[in-house]
């Protein structure tokens, strides 16, 4: 085989090496772990590692942007990816250029294959554990302050979980992948758990943790901070306070990321930064500026224009009804368009339920994803348990012409509302949000 000179050739290469496990994944560490030992693979700063069903992405977007605004070289590992693979890893703020990925990727390739010197056996990885790594290893060589990497299934037997995280954070925890993870909240909470280290502090937002969560921190010892009990939040409609072990914030402005669901992940990242305050001293300032510049595609994202246009990744029950109440909030729109596609492991039932009274017509799309559910097939799940006689259903290639299709038919009052895998978000995202309106709308008389 030649071998692989630019990232897509990298990661076709990664895909063909081991489609094996459910779905192309397999669970364990040891494989990973072996590679990672013939690497080297360590880290010289302080590791934060988020695991959680919804949430993950916002705690990390928001603990970079605040250790950002405090001076800090930050590095973040996040997955999956909306639009390109480079987003999977950002250094200060930014997404990595594609040489920083091919020259990792390279390493864990003599590595896995024994041709590092070490003369080891070929190791097989998957694509997941094969990325995973090559981001390991390149956020260790850039001379980081803090690394935060986020978990992309369950917890104890993900990739990332080879790292002995400084503080771990659990945010909600909620029925997805059970396939893989089991079928509830305790099962799952439990594998969620596995990324706690004995005498390291572990922050659960989670309202009300499954009790596995709490067992287990207490069988590895580790210092559990719980939301209510270790730190508390308050507030009114216009600013938010929060307090625990021995720090205050009060004053504070609501995160720049909307939604009433991203309180609970900003106060559990203030509870991160406490816990690690005598490594990564933060100021108020910071914590202030952080949260008011925070910014992550995809997560109740507002494109400005009309018909106004809202690009959610909720997937599974418990993110559809946070979304559900966030459009609710947002007043009155004579009619929404929804454009839905998901993977077809999804609990589409009380998806559907929790957003069918404010969804009018909806746009089904077909997903780039062997895994993915046909819009046909969704439609018709729709249309089993569709009860409202004044909504309406559509099936699309992709979600391009799902968007289009809505734009066509709204009237500028309208709000479009892209949602589901992120793949249907990233596949509206593609020319990049700025474009959205200017390219794909059609100019509005004035």
């Amino acid at each position: 085989m030649e071998t692989p000179t630019t990232l897509q050739d990298w990661l076709a290469h990664c895909e063909r090496l081991h489609p094996k496990g459910i779905n192309g994944i397999e669970m364990g560490l040891d494989r990973v772990r072996a590679v990672a030992q013939r690497l080297n693979l360590k880290f010289a700063c302080p590791v934060i590692t988020v695991a959680g069903t919804n949430g993950k992405g916002s705690t990390c977007a928001m603990l970079e942007s605040i250790l950002g605004q405090a001076g800090y070289k930050t590095g973040v590992y996040t997955s999956p990816h909306l639009v390109h693979f480079e987003e999977r890893m950002r250094l200060k703020g930014e997404a990595a250029p594609a040489s920083k990925f091919v020259a990792a990727l390279a390493e864990v390739e003599r590595a896995r294959t024994g041709n590092d010197g070490q003369n080891g056996s070929e190791i097989a990885l998957t694509y997941f554990e094969f990325t995973t790594l090559a981001i390991l290893l390149a956020l260790s060589c850039e001379g980081l302050d803090v690394v935060i990497l986020e978990v992309g299934l369950g917890g104890r037997l993900d990739a990332v979980n080879i790292i002995d995280t400084d503080c771990a954070v659990i945010t909600s925890i909620d029925l997805d992948h059970m396939e893989l993870l089991g079928n509830t909240r305790e099962a799952i909470g439990f594998e969620k758990a596995g990324i706690m280290r004995t005498g390291r502090p572990v922050i659960v937002s989670d309202p009300v943790p499954p009790q596995s969560v709490l067992d287990r921190a207490l069988e590895v010892g580790a210092d559990l901070w719980r939301v209510g009990t270790d730190f508390n939040v308050s507030g009114d409609k216009q600013q938010w306070g929060w307090a625990g072990r021995g720090r205050r914030y009060s004053g504070l402005a609501y995160p720049a990321l909307r939604g009433a669901n991203q309180l609970v992940n900003a106060s559990g990242v203030l509870a991160a930064l406490t816990a690690l305050r005598e490594q990564l001293p933060v100021t108020a300032q910071a914590v202030r500026v952080g949260l008011a510049l925070v910014e992550l595609p995809g997560r109740f994202q507002i494109i400005p224009g009309q018909p106004t246009l809202v690009l959610d990744v909720a997937h599974n029950p418990h993110s559809v009804a946070a979304l559900a109440a966030n459009l609710d909030a947002m007043g009155f729109y004579p009619t929404t368009h929804a454009i839905f596609g998901a993977m077809a492991d999804k609990d589409l039932a009380p998806m559907f339920a929790k957003v069918a009274p404010v969804m009018d017509r909806w746009y089904f799309t077909d997903l780039p994803s062997p895994r993915a559910a046909s819009s046909a097939d969704l439609q018709s799940q729709w249309t089993a348990q569709n009860t409202r006689k004044d909504a309406s259903a559509q099936a699309f290639a992709d979600p391009m012409q799902a968007l289009r299709a809505a734009i066509a038919a709204a009237d500028p009052a309208d709000r479009i509302v892209v949602f589901g895998s992120f793949y249907t978000v990233g596949g509206v995202l593609q020319e990049g949000t700025p474009k959205l309106h200017a390219k794909h709308f059609q100019p509005q008389a004035t």
